[in-house]
């Protein structure tokens, strides 16, 4: 009885006075309210990005289930948050739509546009063509202060799947995604995948410039994702005999800005790569501009892009070449990086350089170094430095000795985490653990995720102060359990 009302209550809107005839698929309110559709599932529902299901319910919501009951606003996310999302076994639960079942219904008063009806089947399920139910919704689309927001939603006629084809999911929608960077602010994004040891996708998105798509070998300035390169030529040196992680970089080295300080000659390649020095980030934050101890090195953790560079001009003076020499040697060559530089040159292709943005869409001056800078700047693409992880990954030019140093925790460093060699480590419990490094400067930010037991890994590269605004999403799409892992710990 209850489905009966419930499907009559369905009609009695569809075909109320003042609604029109079905849009066609092409017309801007079909394309918008699947927009909104995508958003509200492929990343609200697929991922539990909470936010994203705030910002499209209205706030006079009623969702009519015919298993579960009448729920409102509150109630709906309560139920999201404390089942779906919050039960380990069956977050991987999805939503789909059938594609060919959508319709689409305009709501008209006095001529203007207020709403519109959304007609279909979903599919929601673990795998997409196992175990799977399949139900008929009604969405009752309305127009909020010029904003589609759900305000009324009915599923009904649960049922076990028979075969139907299902709409492209989110992150395979090109379409979707550009306009969800739009939404975000961030001009283009850049992923790479990297599954069995392989890297298995390349994906570029947004724009190079104005009318102009990103090509697949776009350009990005990764900032500090430069300090990994330069810890695994240094740690390749070491695995050659080269080089010693604990013998004192002042037999290279010494900054004069502390050549009066006997604690210069405390500092090794170990302190340096799991950032103990002692050192500012950047000697300018200091009122006078010059380098400094602020703690003994070797005591406790504190990020310095300085230890990089001091550990760069050690590398340089004992083999008389480089970092860029000594990179293109060990690492950019044999891998067949052929867009990666720590200097800008005449090779640099600037037709597919994403250019950095603020968050108001205004462009940064493009950084142009002469000199190479160990810790910041390096250009490179996805495809690059996605081989160069999967290199890090399969232990490439490493002894065993020294991969197991890399990974090994050396220092404690936030929320839990702790430093190795180059990569901050993540434990995620059952002796799982993933390797990460992020980098972030005015309009870019950028962040890459490596798991050595299981030969995953993501790469996010985005060229915007608003980048990090989609890290959520694509950890937890892209890494399931682990991305949500991770982003538990960047919250606690």
């Amino acid at each position: 009885m209850a489905k009966k009302i419930i499907i009559g209550l369905i009609f009695t809107i569809i075909f109320s006075a003042n609604s029109k005839a079905q849009v066609e698929k092409n017309s801007d309110l079909y394309k918008s309210i699947l927009s909104k559709d995508s958003l509200l599932f492929d990343i609200g529902f697929n991922t539990c990005d909470i936010k994203q299901f705030e910002n499209l319910l209205s706030d006079n919501l009623k969702f009519y289930h015919d298993k579960d009951g009448v729920s409102d606003k509150t109630k709906f996310l309560i139920d999201l948050k404390n089942g779906i999302c919050n039960n380990q076994e069956n977050r991987q639960v999805k939503r789909f739509l059938v594609k060919e079942s959508t319709e689409i219904f305009p709501l008209y008063k006095n001529g203007i546009l207020y709403g519109a009806v959304q007609n279909g089947e979903h599919i929601f399920s673990e795998k997409r063509e196992s175990e799977a139910g399949i139900a008929k919704f009604t969405n009752i689309w309305q127009l909020e202060n010029g904003e589609w927001r759900l305000a009324t939603s009915f599923s009904f006629d649960h049922q076990a799947h028979e075969n139907k084809k299902i709409e492209k999911p989110f992150f395979d929608n090109d379409t979707e995604i550009e306009k969800w960077l739009t939404e975000n602010k961030v001009p283009t994004l850049g992923l790479g995948v990297i599954e069995n040891g392989k890297l298995q996708q390349v994906k570029v998105f947004g724009e190079i410039s104005k009318d102009i798509s990103a090509p697949y070998n776009t350009i990005f300035n990764v900032a500090s994702l430069t300090k990994p390169v330069t810890a695994m030529v240094t740690l390749k040196l070491a695995s050659l005999g080269q080089w010693n992680l604990d013998e004192p970089i002042h037999k290279y080295w010494t900054d004069p800005d502390i050549a009066s300080d006997p604690r210069n000659k405390k500092l090794t390649t170990r302190l340096i790569l799991s950032h103990q020095t002692g050192f500012p980030n950047w000697r300018w934050m200091n009122s006078d501009k010059k380098l400094n101890f602020q703690f003994d090195p070797g005591t406790k953790y504190q990020y310095s892009g300085e230890g990089m560079e001091y550990l760069r001009k050690a590398l340089e003076k004992k083999f008389n070449k480089s970092l860029q020499e000594l990179a293109n040697e060990l690492i950019f060559q044999p891998l067949k990086m052929n867009d990666t530089r720590y200097v800008w040159d005449k090779n640099v292709d600037t037709t597919r350089l994403a250019i950095g943005y603020d968050k108001d869409g205004k462009a940064y001056e493009t950084v142009k170094n002469k000199t190479p800078n160990a810790a910041d700047d390096l250009l490179t693409t996805i495809k690059d430095y996605g081989n160069f992880l999967v290199s890090v990954i399969n232990c490439d030019g490493l002894t065993k000795k020294i991969f197991e140093e890399m990974t090994s925790n050396q220092v404690a460093s936030t929320k839990g985490k702790h430093f190795g060699l180059g990569f901050e480590i993540y434990n995620l419990g059952n002796e799982e653990y993933a390797l990460s490094h992020g980098g972030s400067d005015n309009g870019v930010q950028t962040i890459v995720f490596i798991f050595p037991k299981t030969k995953q890994g993501l790469l996010i590269f985005t060229n915007s102060d608003t980048g990090v605004s989609v890290y959520e999403t694509l950890l937890k799409h892209y890494l399931g359990d682990n991305g949500q892992k991770i982003f538990d710990i960047e919250t606690k």
